[in-house]
């Protein structure tokens, strides 16, 4: 048998292809949330890597083609563990000042990049600080990619203190929500053991935006949630 294409590229990389690996939660029949953390990868992404796979929950990264040149094997275990993957843009700017054909490289090369060091083609993009409009959200969706924007942000860049992050996780966990944290953030990291516990016990299932939006998907140039 011969394999082509991404398919390809996934099983050389070590990926794993792209079905829902949460197709069997169904957030229509049980408390659903997704945890987003934006920036990555960074040196502190491993770290939450390995408590998701302790604790056997799924979240979502936007990831800036510029960090995945740096870390592409942070990158690839992204995708390798489960975890949902999308386009921050390639260096992080605010997209509303910029051209069309600026904007538009920022979300291709990004997109290019993701796709060729993880074997992951990108659906969903998230424009940097959440600025956004109707030109970003339509040069977005003519790249194929649906806007992800967020329930509830932690301010997490601001607040630096673990304790303080997870009481702001707490305080905006709700069904079917989506709330935004950085990876970048040490203080974050260290926080995730106590809010995943917590977040259990409190009878969420944590999942990825994909997994969250369920059999209606994700339509590109459409903004979620």
């Amino acid at each position: 048998m011969v394999v082509h294409g991404l398919l390809a590229l996934s099983l050389a990389a070590g990926v794993v292809p792209a079905a829902d690996v949460q197709a069997k939660i169904d957030c229509s029949k049980v408390k659903c949330l997704a945890l987003t953390f934006d920036d990555g990868p960074g040196k502190h992404t491993g770290t939450l890597l390995d408590l998701l796979k302790k604790e056997k929950v799924k979240a979502t990264f936007f990831v800036t083609g510029k960090h995945v040149e740096e870390s592409p094997s942070v990158a690839r275990r992204v995708v390798r563990e489960g975890h949902a993957i999308g386009n921050h843009t390639y260096s992080h700017q605010s997209l509303p000042p910029l051209l069309d054909y600026e904007i538009t490289d920022q979300i291709q090369v990004a997109s290019a990049i993701i796709e060729d060091k993880t074997g992951r083609r990108v659906r969903m993009f998230r424009p940097p600080y959440g600025h956004t409009d109707d030109r970003v959200l339509g040069i977005a969706g003519e790249q194929g990619l649906a806007q992800v924007l967020w329930t509830g942000t932690t301010l997490d860049w601001s607040l630096r203190d673990a304790k303080k992050i997870k009481a702001a996780v707490l305080r905006l966990a709700r069904r079917d929500g989506v709330i935004l944290m950085h990876d970048t953030v040490p203080q974050t990291v260290q926080a995730m053991p106590a809010i995943v516990k917590e977040l259990k016990k409190r009878g969420y299932h944590l999942v990825t935006v994909p997994a969250l939006a369920g059999g209606k998907g994700l339509e590109p140039g459409v903004g979620y949630p």
